[in-house]
């Protein structure tokens, strides 16, 4: 059973509530977690409040990249990517690149336009 729900405010702010906690208001990203061992990196897609360590607490694990294989393994839950990217979650520029291995996300979206 699930034991939270979430809640779109803006663009880039989402609410997760918390059946056994209060809600809270959070900005959530897109991005990689380390669990490979020292010198054998590997990594899980996470969805996971802006103020978390890197390697610290999430909220959804959405897949797992291994850059050690050839070619890179790349696993993305599809479904759970766009429905946290249509919540409205940010991805760093590295799981941008990832979702758009993927093709979750457009090459349009990622790339940054030079003025």
């Amino acid at each position: 059973m699930a034991t939270h729900f979430i809640t779109t405010i803006d663009s880039h702010l989402v609410i997760v509530h918390n059946i056994e906690k209060e809600s809270q208001v959070r900005m959530v990203k897109i991005r990689l977690r380390r669990v490979g061992a020292k010198g054998k990196p590997s990594y899980r897609l996470v969805v996971a409040d802006v103020r978390s360590p890197r390697d610290g607490a999430f909220i959804d694990i959405i897949g797992h990249y291994n850059p050690l294989t050839d070619p890179e393994t790349v696993v993305i839950n599809e479904e759970k990517a766009r429905h946290w990217l249509k919540q409205g979650a940010k991805p760093t520029d590295t799981a941008a690149r990832l979702l758009t291995k993927a093709g979750i996300i457009e090459k349009s979206k990622t790339s940054k336009e030079k003025t």
